[in-house]
């Protein structure tokens, strides 16, 4: 079955970095493009990257725009966000995602805070 597998969260100092990452199984990796949203408490979901089925297409919220980079290995079925100048409204659960008719597909999530 499909299945999105998220690691890489935890507690970092404002200005750190941390670098998630999702493991997909189940489906043809290579043939979907990935996201990763977020989700703070009280708050909607949002979209932070996206990222083409090649890796070349690559968008951000503008939020993250010079500070998060998003990539792919299609040999190793993940996609990874690299995050940098993390600031504490960056805190939230970071969610892996991609859309499989009739619906999207989500991950378990993997926490990330950001406090000193």
């Amino acid at each position: 079955q499909v299945q999105l597998v998220e690691s890489g969260g935890g507690l970092v100092q404002p200005g750190g970095s941390l670098r998630l990452s999702c493991t997909a199984s189940g489906f043809a990796f290579g043939g979907y493009a990935m996201s990763w949203y977020r989700q703070a408490p009280g708050q909607e979901r949002e979209l932070v990257a996206l990222i083409g089925t090649t890796g070349t297409i690559k968008s951000y919220a503008d939020a993250v725009k010079g500070r998060f980079t998003i990539s792919r290995d299609n040999a190793k079925n993940t996609v990874y966000l690299q995050m940098t100048s993390l600031k504490p409204e960056d805190t939230a659960m970071y969610l892996c995602s991609f859309y499989m008719t009739p619906n999207r597909r989500w991950g378990q999530g993997t926490q990330v805070t950001v406090s000193s």
